[in-house]
């Protein structure tokens, strides 16, 4: 818990800003804008999710290397998933910037809102560099224990972006009146800066995780390696924001007035997954740690815990909003109609968010052993063999954009079947990427030593 809270109070600070953009947004903006949002939300988290996959196996195999103490191997994972993870950012940003128009109407964009909807998501699609920058260095951090650090800085990156927002949005001092776009250029600033500050305290305190010029000589195997982590988990990421661009898709072409209750009710969907998102995200991190220092046993104990924490805050965020949607609804948009649909969706949805923080508990264990493509594979199975053939094919059926609310209902009590399945047979242990020596304690060289060393070397 003292390892996974500032993960948590981290997501709730970007949810925090999620939050206060979408109200200057719904509330000052109109529906349309809101619309242009949710509309773009989708096809960036696509493209993080593939940043955030590489990251998962950064994390992996720096938890792992730190557990069992081997601090040249370390070193090496630095250099590799830094040249990766802006080689990256950089390559989709130019694809995103390319293909915005294409996206947008494969996923039925509506007529009035096409046109904000390309202009906002070229914007905040400039911000990816950075954004993956900063995936990188978190796992890094939290692959070490520290996820202290990367609270900070992220705490100063919204506390930017929220004085940011109304000042582009509307002009102020002096600034130009971007309207809807001075959201995403409020991001695309803070993140740079961010990134930029938080190298600077790395290189300032002689972190071994500080990027630097990287020995391209010892690049290869180390790109490999994450790549064959990183690789499933990337797809996973994406196909969960494919997933939704999919989903996405189907409830516009019931409307403006549909597309803007998904958007809103969404927003208490990220409060429901964040302590389960954190609390994973943790598990793998202590699971990779433990298990690369050879104490299996505990990797037990973190699923036990973990099932109580994670389900249970779901459980009562769950009752919240099943007990009181309409008044968390208004917080976003005023428009009846669309709380009316809201109100629908958080009473089928919301029931169902505790398994999908159980789902989290399981793949973190999974993930942390290294095996990705296991989980990348019940992700497939929840969102494209259920969820997604489901909306469509209720939606259809009742005519109704109410049948998407019970396939992504049921996509999730599916994942964590499958999940908790898995993790129970014990079939994930077979993939731990970092194995200690059959009767061989792991060297308990002094940190301290071994990062001064390393950073001397390097």
């Amino acid at each position: 818990m003292s390892f996974s809270l500032p993960m948590l109070i981290g997501g709730f600070l970007q949810t925090t800003y999620s939050f206060i953009n979408a109200i200057w947004v719904g509330q000052f903006l109109g529906t349309a804008a809101l619309a242009a949002v949710t509309v773009s939300f989708p096809v960036i988290f696509t493209i993080f999710g593939v940043g955030m996959g590489m990251t998962l196996a950064t994390n992996i195999l720096v938890s792992q290397s730190f557990g069992a103490r081997r601090f040249d191997e370390l070193r090496r994972v630095v250099d590799g998933s830094t040249v990766l993870i802006y080689g990256l950012g950089l390559l989709l940003t130019a694809l995103g910037e390319l293909f915005t128009p294409q996206i947008l109407r494969a996923m039925d964009t509506p007529a009035d809102v096409f046109a904000p909807s390309v202009s906002y998501l070229r914007i905040y699609l400039l911000s990816l560099p950075f954004s993956f920058g900063m995936f990188a260095l978190r796992s890094m951090l939290q692959g070490t224990g520290d996820s202290k650090t990367p609270l900070y800085f992220l705490l100063g990156s919204v506390a930017l972006t929220t004085v940011l927002d109304p000042l582009l949005i509307f002009g102020r001092l002096g600034l130009p009146e971007l309207g809807l776009n001075g959201t995403a250029w409020a991001t695309l600033v803070s993140q740079a800066i961010a990134l930029v500050a938080l190298n600077l305290y790395l290189h300032a305190r002689r972190s071994p995780i500080a990027p630097s010029w990287p020995r391209f000589g010892q690049l290869g195997p180390t790109i490999r390696k994450t790549l064959r982590i990183g690789a499933p988990a990337a797809v996973q990421q994406s196909v969960v924001a494919l997933g939704m661009v999919v989903v996405t898709g189907i409830v516009n072409g019931f409307g403006e007035i549909a597309t803007a209750a998904f958007g809103a009710a969404s927003r208490i969907d990220q409060i429901a997954f964040l302590p389960a998102i954190n609390m994973g995200m943790a598990i793998s991190t202590l699971a990779g740690q433990n298990l690369g220092a050879g104490h299996h046993g505990r990797v037990r104990e973190i699923f036990a815990w973990g099932c109580l924490f994670s389900g249970g805050m779901t459980l009562l965020i769950s009752a919240v909003a099943v007990a009181f949607p309409e008044a968390l609804l208004r917080v976003f948009i005023t428009d009846p109609a669309v709380i009316e649909l809201g109100v629908s969706y958080l009473h089928t949805v919301g029931a169902c968010y505790v398994f999908f923080g159980l789902t989290f508990v399981s793949n973190g264990i999974i993930n942390g052993a290294g095996a990705t493509m296991v989980t990348t594979a019940t992700t497939l199975l929840s969102l494209w063999v259920v969820r997604a053939p489901l909306a469509y094919w209720l939606s259809r059926e009742m005519r109704n954009v109410k049948g998407v609310w019970y396939a992504i209902a049921a996509s999730f009590v599916v994942s964590m079947i499958t999940g908790t399945a898995y993790y129970a047979s014990g079939r994930w242990k077979r993939a731990l990427v970092q194995k200690a020596p059959p009767g061989e304690a792991p060297r308990q060289a002094d940190p301290a030593q071994a990062f001064a060393s390393e950073v001397g070397e390097a």
